[in-house]
């Protein structure tokens, strides 16, 4: 890592999709160790796109990747720290492929070169922290979608990385789960992006905010003042909202 804890630095990255759009149109972005950035855009306007050319998934057509100090180009350079940032995908199914939660989330640590007991220790432990005790052998197929959006930020913690990318991580989430995320991410020692359209979630868990536009990315210190409807069995009597 460099001597300014740079963690990410993006400089002039464009990519386009074969036949499409132009998605990310000379960005420039740094992220730094401590940073907890939210970042909030329209569908469509690449901020998905940025955590995949961020882990090497795709590939810019122009640009310079820095990630822990080092320029990474080729497949070889971005494999040796993709478990130093966790990505959580959008959907959840895109990340659990094992038969058992279990399974799921010891398959990082094992990948990992730890032992088949470690992998297990390890797998509990976080399931414990994550509230998710008793769930080691559940089917993972069956689990609610919460279930399934908790269990896939487990895969990504037991790795123990250093930056988290997360993509909508309430997503799926009643009430009670988005809460339980919200403590959670409070209480990492972590960097992070967190992709979201829920202005609740971000307020409690971002330092700063980000948005994209016009393949561009940029601070947004901007108010935003919104109005909202509600429905509730007492709306003709007096009230107030704190």
């Amino acid at each position: 890592m460099d001597s300014d804890n740079t963690l990410i630095n993006l400089k002039g990255v464009s990519y386009r999709y074969p036949g499409g759009k132009t998605v990310l149109d000379q960005i420039d972005f740094k992220f730094t160790k401590g940073d907890r950035i939210g970042l909030v855009a329209p569908n469509g306007s690449g901020k998905t796109t940025l955590f995949h050319v961020i882990m090497g998934l795709l590939k810019p057509s122009s640009g310079t990747i820095e990630i822990f100090g080092k320029v990474r180009q080729k497949e070889k350079d971005f494999v040796p720290i993709r478990h130093r940032m966790g990505l959580l995908f959008q959907d959840a199914d895109d990340q659990l492929f094992s038969p058992t939660v279990i399974e799921d989330v010891a398959f990082g640590p094992l990948n990992l070169g730890k032992s088949k007991q470690e992998a297990l220790d390890i797998s509990r432990k976080t399931l414990d922290y994550l509230g998710l005790n008793g769930f080691e052998n559940r089917i993972t197929f069956k689990l609610s979608g919460g279930e399934k959006r908790l269990v896939s930020l487990a895969t990504i913690l037991a790795m123990q990385p250093e930056v988290l990318l997360l993509d909508e991580p309430t997503n799926a989430l009643d009430t009670s789960m988005k809460s339980r995320l919200i403590n959670i991410l409070q209480e990492l020692e972590l960097s992070y992006v967190l992709i979201s359209h829920e202005f609740d979630v971000l307020s409690k868990t971002a330092h700063a905010f980000y948005s994209m536009e016009g393949g561009k990315i940029f601070r947004d210190d901007r108010e935003h003042i919104h109005t909202h409807q509600h429905a509730h069995i007492i709306g003709r009597q007096p009230h107030k909202h704190v």
